[in-house]
């Protein structure tokens, strides 16, 4: 599989779970579905089995069943957790296909999923032995749906990141067009920092199954569309939120590429996207925004870095309480000498920090309805594009002349919450349309990076 894996040989196999998730807001449960032995060895780093970064709704953890010793652990969140804090699981309970995957261990082994509880420490949630060389364990799959495609080959997968681009939507005669896609995000994802810098870190491949129609479902304005992934907009009853929520088919598709993140292109021009930590992220690849839409929502797959902005309409339904947040980019600043990102502020800097809140807010109010409007109208998309374009330079203007902006401290309004929660700079990609992370989000990306890359 081209020279990126040709250092696999030595690797062990890869092992994956796939099991149902089901429950409402107040409950979930568990069921085992299935284990399969993947065509390709573990593309990961055998000396790296323990995540230490503590981020995520969920954690692995696979251990030794008779000793109990830790084999592998890596932290994670789900759909169902997204689905889970949305108004419909209030009423009714819902059913989701997840995977966790990990290398083939040489003996019987505990697979545990863990979730965080009202104190944010994780504890067991599932917990199931698996032998990984029992009889009903899947070792031969059918073939595979599409080849991926080198992007960037940096080096053996085991000592790089590998990031797989799949593409939702593409015809068979768009196929040169998705590759041209993957090929221009991926670029653009290196030129912002950190991913910049650690470019070489990276193998990046692409994937596509040919879809019949050109475009993914967007049932708000009637438009389905059948697709290997099955990506659709208005997820939740978002407009913009896309995701794939056919956890089995991504599943099977990618199998046949060396990957630890997903990235998934869907061939529409409307703006949208999605990110799931340790799941996979999408983007609209024929959007204007399509630059910024893929790396902030990776951000959200890759490193877990929370949405710092907080003006938008979201299916979150807000709990009212305000717990440290597990994100290394937002806080609810219960103790300012303790702020998680203080080695970034500087001495003198206010926590909080003031910045111009209620004039944003204000503009940002009459902005929304605008946006509303333009939905609501099914207007073009350049009138959409136009109004981010208004909205970005009227903020850009507005910061700029303020005394903390560039500085990182801790400014009021984050993770949808206009109170209550502070994020560490006034400005940052996980905030507005802007080209950069702030520090704290470039610091949370490199620790991910670091998790993954080896120094070898």
């Amino acid at each position: 599989m081209l020279a990126a894996t040709a250092a696999c040989a030595q690797q062990p196999a890869t092992v994956r779970v796939d099991y149902a998730h089901s429950g409402n807001a107040l409950s979930d449960q568990y069921a085992l579905e299935r284990v399969l032995i993947e065509p390709l060895p573990w593309p990961g780093d055998m000396s790296k089995p323990f995540d230490d970064t503590n981020r995520g709704q969920n954690r692995l953890e696979v251990a030794d069943a008779k000793t109990g010793d830790l084999l592998y652990s890596r932290d994670f969140s789900t759909v169902f957790g997204e689905w889970k804090t949305t108004e419909e699981a209030n009423r009714i309970s819902r059913g989701f296909h997840e995977s966790v995957r990990f290398p083939k261990p040489d003996r019987p082994v505990r697979v545990r999923i863990l979730k965080r509880d009202d104190r944010n420490a994780f504890s067991v949630a599932w917990s199931v032995v698996v032998d990984t060389d029992a009889q009903d364990v899947i070792r031969k799959q059918p073939p595979a749906q599409a080849k991926p495609i080198p992007i960037r080959v940096s080096g053996p997968s085991p000592r790089k990141v590998d990031l797989l681009i799949l593409g939702d939507g593409y015809t068979q005669a768009e196929m040169g067009k998705f590759e041209a896609d993957a090929k221009r995000l991926a670029a653009h994802l290196f030129e912002v920092s950190p991913f910049k810098e650690r470019a070489n870190d990276f193998n990046v491949w692409g994937m596509a199954v040919p879809t019949q129609e050109s475009g993914v479902s967007r049932p708000s304005t009637g438009v389905y569309h059948a697709s290997a992934l099955g990506a659709r907009y208005d997820v939740f009853g978002s407009e913009r939120y896309v995701l794939a929520l056919d956890n089995r088919a991504l599943r099977d598709i990618a199998q046949y590429a060396p990957y630890e993140f997903i990235e998934i292109l869907v061939n529409n021009e409307t703006y949208g996207g999605g990110g799931i930590f340790g799941q996979f992220s999408t983007a609209a690849a024929g959007n204007a925004w399509a630059n910024y839409l893929f790396v902030h929502e990776f951000a959200h797959h890759f490193a877990g870095l929370a949405d710092e902005y907080y003006t938008s309409p979201v299916a979150y339904q807000s709990s009212g309480e305000r717990m440290e947040p597990w994100e290394p980019n937002v806080t609810a600043l219960r103790d300012p000498a303790k702020l998680k990102w203080r080695k970034h502020v500087k001495a003198g800097t206010p926590l909080p920090t003031p910045w111009p809140k209620a004039e944003y807010e204000d503009y940002s109010r009459a902005y929304q309805k605008q946006r509303a409007a333009l939905r609501a109208a099914n207007a073009p998309e350049a009138a959409m594009n136009a109004l981010f374009d208004e909205d970005l330079k009227h903020t850009n203007a507005l910061f700029a002349k303020q005394k903390y902006h560039g500085v990182v401290g801790a400014f009021e309004g984050a993770n949808y919450e206009a109170t209550g929660y502070y994020r560490p700079a006034m400005q940052c990609i996980m905030f507005d349309r802007s080209d950069q992370f702030c520090p704290v989000c470039q610091d949370g990306i490199s620790d991910i990076i670091d998790l993954y890359a080896s120094k070898h």
